[in-house]
């Protein structure tokens, strides 16, 4: 998400700006915009939509400088808008940020007692306005930096400019990415290497907790704290494709490994921890509203149909709301029974789905509450609703989608949540039990992407089979969906999903000794059922692939290849199973030699019905 670049040196700033923002566009955006200093003074160019609106806006009104800050914006708090769009200022401060800063209301309010009038909505703007309120008694700006990055919460990566120091540039990092690039006596900052990468292969990548202050032909890299730091540059000798995917083979197996930062993009700034409750900034429903719910419809296609079904173990199970579950292209058809009482939930990763922006439509013209769950700011799903649940999963590349379907599950989760305070199915405590549970996510899912290297030995051992079977049972029974449709998808191999259940009616006689079948097999509480699903596949010579809780040595003994997940509430299961099913059906793909990222007869939206 966003994009981030900097530049201070001999040559102009803004074409090296401008030219970088470009290399990032694949990280999607809705704004973008320029500072520049020179001469004493500073400048700034902001426009809505494509960089090709900033361009035209330079040509009529060019900007000078050898120092620099760009960005591209895509928006979380606040509209897509010229006001929002960065760089923000404040008297002589100005900067560009991504990420989000969790208490930033409270800064924003205390600022506002102290004299300080806000343009826009971001709470990118409380940052410039913090750190000029700080500068007034802090006379060294580095230290009022410093000194105001210590009260933020939340994530963020920084390029900071001071009209009264033109000759210097901050950036520090939190959370989000930043990058540094060394060249003769001149200096890069971007939010990704390709951005910088046509000016210099010397890299260094900043951590948690740094800042660099760029001034007089020098780079200084310490904590946020103060405390110096030697940071060792790294030669880059990548492709400029192999720089937009990060250094990954593919598209697809780079969003795999960016599902911890997206989760945790999705939930930034919404947990109100001491309440056990969420604040969902687009969905300004009231509680009188969600309490008068009877019924829920969630319309989606795809895997976000397997999201979909996930959410209706949640929202069922936690608000006790009866939920119906329909594939958007059939809801139209069967004249669904809707009224003022039921609430329509759409999930499109693009937001352009023609059947699902349809079936919202539809939803309500029958006078239903209806909301979104999407990835793209401002599309045509996200307008046409009345509220909207963004993922954040930033821009989604490979057909098969991985991290957009992780973000939809934690988008679910949280609106359950919502859902289940407001209409008093969850209690204080409940909910923050829940929200502990969800903070562990993203760390765990970085766990489980160490399985990648094994989970390519297991490809390689089952890579030739004709045909797979994936079972599980209660809300991992969608993930065996997923699990199946990723396998079809990207290497072309007949794969099914079932019931664990449901198998002994039908499933049952496929099996044999050339069909693995994944056993989706998790502690929980249809564990004991589950493992004697995966007993009668044993018994029939079928190949269990069992995919299982970290220690489970009861299924080490029984499966002919295991594959261990992190514990966790068993709520938030499908989210970490859904790692190691996305990682064996890519490195089948790979091995099978087929187009991971653009699979033959598939379009990553589909736009027609």
């Amino acid at each position: 998400m966003c994009g981030i670049v900097g530049y201070i040196g001999e040559q102009q700033a803004t074409p090296i700006i401008l030219e970088g923002l470009k290399k990032l566009e694949y990280r999607g955006y809705d704004s973008a915009g320029i500072a520049t200093l020179g001469g004493g003074e500073s400048a700034t160019r902001r426009s809505q939509g494509k960089l090709i609106n900033l361009e035209n806006l330079l040509r009529e009104q060019p900007l000078g400088g050898n120092v620099g800050i760009g960005h591209t914006r895509w928006a979380t708090h606040g509209r897509p808008s010229e006001i929002n769009a960065h760089p923000h200022k404040a008297g002589p401060v100005i900067l560009v940020h991504n990420g989000i800063i969790e208490n930033y209301l409270q800064l924003k309010e205390q600022l506002k007692q102290a004299g300080h009038t806000f343009k826009s909505e971001t709470d990118t703007e409380v940052i410039a306005h913090l750190i000029e309120e700080t500068h007034k008694t802090e006379a060294d700006f580095e230290k009022a930096v410093r000194l105001t990055l210590a009260q933020l919460r939340g994530a963020y990566a920084v390029c900071i400019l001071n009209e009264k120091e033109p000759g210097c540039l901050i950036a520090a990092k939190l959370g989000s990415p930043m990058v540094v690039g060394l060249g003769d006596e001149e200096f890069f900052v971007a939010s990704d290497i390709p951005a910088i990468l046509a000016y210099t292969r010397e890299m260094v990548f900043m951590e948690d907790g740094e800042l660099v202050v760029f001034r007089n032909c020098t780079a200084n890299f310490s904590t946020i704290d103060g405390a110096p730091l030697d940071k060792k540059p790294r030669h880059i000798d990548w492709s400029p494709m192999m720089a937009e995917k990060g250094g990954y083979r593919h598209f697809m197996l780079k969003e795999i490994h960016e599902q911890p930062r997206a989760v945790r993009d999705t939930i930034a700034g919404r947990l109100l921890e001491g309440e056990g409750d969420v604040y969902l900034e687009n969905l300004q429903f009231s509680d009188r509203q969600l309490a008068a719910v009877k019924r829920i419809v969630i319309i989606a296609c795809g895997t976000s149909w397997h999201a979909a079904l996930v959410g209706k173990f949640y929202l069922e199970g936690l608000c006790r709301i009866p939920v119906e579950v329909d594939i958007a292209s059939e809801f139209r058809y069967r004249n669904p029974v809707i009224d003022g009482n039921t609430l329509a939930i759409v999930i499109s990763q693009s937001g352009e789905t023609a059947d699902t922006l349809a079936a919202l439509r539809e939803a309500k013209s029958r006078g239903a509450l209806n909301m979104a769950i999407c990835n793209v700011v401002d599309s045509s799903i996200a307008r046409e609703s009345d509220g909207v649940i963004y993922t954040h999963a930033g821009p989604e590349i490979g057909v098969a989608s991985t991290k957009a379907f992780v973000t939809q599950l934690t988008a679910l989760y949280l609106f359950t949540i919502r859902l289940g305070r407001a209409n008093c199915t969850i209690d204080v405590a409940h909910g923050q039990k829940m929200i502990a549970a969800l903070k562990k996510v993203p760390g765990l899912l970085e766990e489980s992407l160490k399985l990648n290297e094994y989970t390519e030995k297991v490809a390689k051992k089952y890579m030739n089979a004709r045909d797979f079977l994936y079972l599980g049972r209660g809300k991992n029974f969608p993930i065996a969906l997923e699990g199946a449709l990723k396998l079809k998808e990207i290497s072309y191999i007949h794969a099914e999903g079932y019931p664990a259940g449901e198998m002994k009616h039908g499933p049952i006689a496929l099996i044999d000794e050339d069909v693995p079948v994944v056993v989706l097999v998790p502690k929980g509480s249809s564990y004991e059922k589950t493992l004697s699903n995966m007993e009668e596949v044993i018994a029939r010579s079928g190949r269990v692939i069992a995919v299982c809780s970290a220690g489970d040595e009861e299924v080490r003994g029984r499966a002919e290849t295991v594959i261990e997940i992190p514990n966790l509430d068993e709520d938030l299961d499908p989210l970490l199973l859904s790692v190691p099913l996305q990682l064996l059906a890519y490195h089948i793909a790979v091995l099978k030699g087929t187009d991971v990222d653009q699979p033959r007869n598939l379009a990553k939206s589909v736009t027609v019905e």
